[in-house]
């Protein structure tokens, strides 16, 4: 079992680093393996090459630790529930050092009390992760209404018809998401939210 520590910050003026000797020293304390990721990338993006790595070279029963639930995710529901799909998929344990009931998800050995440690956890990740994009929202709102007031009109980004067409076809084809995003030349990330979303 290995403790994988992923650590974001949205820019690269930003210390991604700066919660890192914390969250070694709590996984120092549970006597497992440690790998490090670190990430310079906007929490809003699903497709981060990082957190793809990380979930690549996961094995079943590994800990994702991360400071707090805004550090891995600032998404949108349906791509927060594309990630937290792909983190059951790979079986790793999901504890945020700033939520103690994750903690005790790593000793745990009770069937009945995981289960309950887990529904309770979901609720409170999933409510986190609610506030942190609303939050996000507020602030680019603040940013875009300052902007309006100086004349300044963004134009916004389209989404690849054709590629999202190719995605779906190479998935009817029997593919899998890797060989998918190899293909198409994305990430996977890309792969799981235009299947699961459509765009």
């Amino acid at each position: 079992m290995t403790a994988r520590i992923y650590v974001r910050a949205s820019t690269k003026d930003q210390d991604a680093e700066r919660a890192l000797d914390d969250l070694r020293k709590f996984a120092e304390n549970l006597q497992i393996d440690i790998k490090e990721y670190i990430e310079n990338e906007s929490g809003t993006k699903l497709n981060r090459a990082v957190l793809n790595r990380l979930l690549d070279e996961s094995n079943h029963g590994d800990t994702l630790l991360v400071e707090s639930v805004d550090r891995l995710s600032r998404l949108t529901q349906p791509d927060f529930e594309i990630l937290k799909g792909r983190i059951k998929e790979k079986g790793l344990k999901l504890v945020v050092a700033d939520l103690p009931t994750t903690h005790m998800l790593i000793s745990s050995t009770d069937t009945i009390t995981s289960s309950i440690l887990n529904l309770v956890n979901n609720m409170l990740i999933d409510l986190l992760a609610t506030m942190a994009r609303l939050d996000n929202d507020k602030r680019r709102e603040r940013i875009k209404q300052g902007l309006e007031r100086k004349g300044y009109k963004p134009s916004g980004k389209k989404a690849d018809i054709i590629k999202h067409a190719r995605i779906k076809e190479l998935n009817v084809k029997g593919l899998t998401k890797e060989e998918i995003a190899k293909a198409v030349g994305c990430g996977v990330a890309t792969v799981y939210r235009v299947l699961k979303t459509g765009y």
